[in-house]
């Protein structure tokens, strides 16, 4: 037998030719998005008003910094509640881990919707129990009822991102560091937390563009956020475009918020990168 009968070397498959239908419809897609970009920037411009402009962009300025400070509070406020609802659900305690459980379960397996009223209107029910031990100065206000509903929602996710993140470090950091003679403690914030806390950055930033998102749910408790008054310039002017703007000022927002998370992740990965 000779040495090239011995060897036999398959040969590539032959390139396809053509357009595959997978990018055919990619490329459609695409294209219906620009069309649609394209129709709502046409009747930005054709239904520019400039006395609605005037009268209004005042009030979208004041609506925007409530929306953001809605949300920044509520986050912050709900990373606070997370840290002992995340150390009960990695608890060895069955009571703990079970009441953990349960916080979350409820609230991430019902509307936040439903949470804002249970909130705003089951509790305002109780005017007399609240004044009795002095917090209805707090839940008498629409806008603290919104940051108590939203920080107990983002709770319960921010609880299961830092959980999985946490639980995503190999065990053998936690030994590596005990032997080295760290506490738990220290381990936790100087070599666990740093590893987690690359594997919790995008699932945070997801769960700030929701509740960015979902901020529009307290203009149905009287709050004047930006979609509280894009609703009050539509009824006062019957202008379709006061609901436009205020979509692209989401949409602005989201962009860069999505922007500013994949800078932080480039400069907190580049000793990941070969």
């Amino acid at each position: 037998m000779s040495v090239s009968q011995a060897i036999s070397v398959d040969r590539p498959p032959p390139q396809a030719r053509g357009w595959p239908r997978t990018r055919i419809v990619g490329y459609a897609l695409v294209g219906l998005w620009i069309l649609f970009g394209l129709g709502i920037l046409a009747y930005l411009i054709y239904a520019w008003n400039g006395e609605f402009f005037a009268r209004y962009a005042p009030a979208y300025l004041q609506g925007l910094w409530t929306t953001l400070s809605l949300v920044a509070i509520s986050m912050v406020v709900g990373a606070i509640f997370s840290l002992p609802v995340t150390y009960g659900r990695m608890s060895k305690s069955r009571f703990l881990s079970g009441l953990a459980y349960c916080y979350v379960y409820f609230f991430r397996g019902t509307p936040l919707l439903v949470q804002v009223y249970l909130v705003y209107y089951g509790l305002g029910s109780f005017r007399l129990q609240l004044e009795s031990i002095g917090l209805w100065w707090f839940f008498r206000e629409a806008f603290n009822c919104g940051v108590f509903a939203f920080a107990l929602n983002t709770a319960a996710y921010q609880a299961e991102i830092l959980r999985g993140a946490i639980e995503s470090v190999p065990r053998g950091q936690w030994e590596g560091a005990a032997s080295l003679g760290l506490h738990k403690l220290q381990t936790l914030r100087k070599v666990v937390l740093p590893q987690a806390f690359i594997v919790a950055l995008r699932p945070y930033g997801n769960e700030l563009v929701l509740m960015i998102k979902a901020s529009a749910i307290v203009a149905i408790i009287t709050v004047y956020d930006l979609m509280g008054n894009a609703k009050l310039a539509y009824a006062k002017s019957f202008d379709f475009q006061a609901y436009v703007w205020v979509a692209i000022v989401y949409l602005v927002m989201v962009e860069i918020l999505r922007h500013g998370v994949e800078w932080i992740e480039r400069r907190i990965t580049i000793h990941l990168k070969r």
